[in-house]
């Protein structure tokens, strides 16, 4: 899906981050339609807003409540960089848990295609 990668890489291009100087973008596929978010940083790190989270509100937000795809770039890591410093938060994997199946296909720039249930497994579920 290279529209949603596309849109994640340049939603981190708008990305609010004068304290980590890392740009990430998130891009997400809810009922035919793209939805991108960037990291938003607060000097109060704990109301810093993920770009995972908050392309996934911003789906919600439009009314969607499912996501079929996820994608996320993160611009300023190094091309050697482990894959551990590009992967989503443990907060952004329950949100995606939240909105998505557990087969979920999760496209992490550098690191490979993954799903949810690679991401989180035996997620915390109502």
């Amino acid at each position: 899906m290279q529209a949603l990668r596309d849109a994640a890489r340049a939603a981190a291009a708008q990305a609010y981050c004068p304290y980590s100087q890392f740009h990430v973008g998130a891009a997400v596929l809810a009922e035919g339609k793209i939805y991108a978010g960037c990291n938003v940083e607060n000097a109060s790190y704990g109301l810093t807003i993920c770009a995972e989270r908050n392309a996934i509100f911003s789906a919600v937000a439009a009314g969607a409540r499912r996501i079929q795809a996820l994608a996320l770039a993160c611009v300023d890591a190094a091309a050697d960089a482990p894959a551990a410093s590009r992967m989503p938060c443990g907060a952004c994997r329950q949100v995606i848990a939240e909105f998505a199946a557990a087969d979920m296909p999760v496209y992490v720039d550098g690191v490979g295609d993954l799903t949810v249930a690679d991401l989180l497994p035996n997620a915390f579920r109502l």
